[in-house]
């Protein structure tokens, strides 16, 4: 198995190479995607509904005939999933996700505890958000979970979704349709790619206009995303996705090769970064992968992630472990090494840690809890998970009685003047009961 680079960090020099070539492929992601994207939002602006359903039938489906996905489509599909393993995993996913959200919960609150003022802060849920989630030939119901929940949890009270339908019936899986119910989905839109985007952002005489987007796609979604922001919310520009590993010499070898192959069978533009403490390590590990790639029906995607856009260095001290894995910022992060615990506290930017050898990508993925919407291409620095925040806003609460204020009033208005803010300054003074000098 050979990487698309492969190296070995001693010192900070080594550090800085790195920190190059993830750069050096994020720039190779950015492509020329924004013109088709810009012309597509501005298409559904000007022709709404006509134009998304032109737009639907050249990108997803030829046979569209309608963008909201009917009533008795949904009743359809969950009746076909009722009783089935599927849907008993989507349950068990959707009461795990909801208990784990729930644990987090804002609430407003206010402090009154100095004499004469209140302060505070008010949570409010959105009134309306939209989940895009991918789909078309594909099915993701776990997206649909990961999305919605968090929002169900905080309060939101309007959750539309837009996901591509399948060409064969013009409609969503019927997975997917059976998770939306489950997760509170108010209403279901047949809608794919940056048209679905522009639609719950700007409004269609069929899709309402939304607060605020959630949710993963391709590079056209984040682009008409990125586009959008300012207009409406967005939680982050999330994929293609990406997955690092640590490995000592106390590590599960054929499981490590699981994780590696399991982020990286999605799509050929996935990346994955391998930081073992040793040579030996590095050399098992892609052994085991050439073995399990061989009977994995999606080998070539992941043949061509690895030697394409993947890394795999070895380390001389498990500082520099850290310190690697901190400049890649990984989406998700897994650790499987001698005090694995200990090591995730030290590890300062990833999106999702998972720590020790039981802790796979399946359960992070699928029912463990947090969001599977994770940030990307190094956002890990300083972005969090898709949670409950997402889906709220907060106003700030100030309240003063007439003493308090005139306390505070010589202060303030020093500031103002010091900025050559009158208005500002006077805005202190009370007249009449703040005998303020101004």
């Amino acid at each position: 198995m050979r990487w698309f680079y492969e190296g070995t960090v001693d010192n900070q020099s080594g550090i800085d190479t790195l920190t190059e070539v993830f750069e050096a492929r994020r720039v190779r992601q950015r492509t020329a995607v924004d013109t088709a994207a810009r012309t597509i939002i501005d298409n559904v602006r000007l022709r709404k509904d006509v134009a998304v359903l032109e737009l639907t039938r050249q990108f997803d489906c030829p046979s569209a005939a309608e963008i909201r996905v009917p009533i008795e489509a949904i009743d359809a599909a969950c009746a076909r999933v009722a009783g089935s393993d599927l849907e008993r995993a989507l349950i068990v996913a959707r009461d795990r996700i909801y208990r784990f959200h729930m644990a987090h919960k804002r609430h407003t609150w206010v402090d009154d505890t100095v004499p004469g003022e209140r302060m505070g802060q008010r949570i409010i849920p959105f009134r309306r958000v939209g989940i895009y989630v991918p789909g078309g030939r594909a099915s993701y119901p776990s997206t649909v979970l990961m999305t919605a929940i968090p929002a169900m949890a905080a309060g939101v009270k309007s959750i539309i979704m837009c996901t591509p339908a399948q060409p064969s019936n013009a409609l969503p899986s019927d997975g997917t349709l059976a998770a939306a119910r489950l997760a509170g989905v108010t209403d279901i839109f047949s809608i794919g790619g940056a048209q679905a985007i522009a639609a719950m952002a700007y409004g269609t005489e069929t899709v309402p206009r939304v607060d605020k987007i959630v949710g993963p796609g391709n590079a056209f979604v984040n682009a008409a995303k990125r586009m959008v922001y300012g207009d409406v919310g967005i939680d982050m520009l999330a994929g293609p996705s990406e997955v690092a590993v640590l490995l000592d010499n106390t590590a599960d070898i054929e499981g490590a090769a699981r994780e590696l192959i399991a982020q990286t069978e999605h799509d050929p533009m996935n990346a994955a970064l391998l930081v073992c403490l040793s040579e030996s390590i590095r050399q098992q590990v892609a052994e085991a992968v050439e073995r399990q790639l061989v009977t994995l029906p999606r080998a070539g995607i992941v043949r061509q992630a690895l030697t394409e856009q993947s890394v795999s260095v070895v380390t001389t001290s498990m500082q520099l472990a850290i310190d690697v894995l901190d400049a890649f910022a990984p989406e998700h992060l897994h650790i499987d090494v001698h005090g694995a615990a200990d090591i995730a506290h030290r590890v300062t930017n990833a999106g999702a840690i998972l720590i020790g050898p039981y802790t796979t990508a399946a359960h992070g993925d699928y029912l463990a809890g947090p969001s599977h919407c994770l940030p990307t291409a190094g956002a890990a620095r300083f972005s969090s998970p898709l949670n409950m925040d997402d889906f709220v806003k907060k106003s700030s609460l100030l309240y003063f009685d007439a003493d308090a204020a005139a306390a505070l009033a010589p202060f303030a208005a020093t500031m103002a003047t010091y900025e050559g803010l009158s208005g500002h300054a006077r805005s202190a003074g009370l007249p009449g009961k703040v005998g303020v000098a101004l």
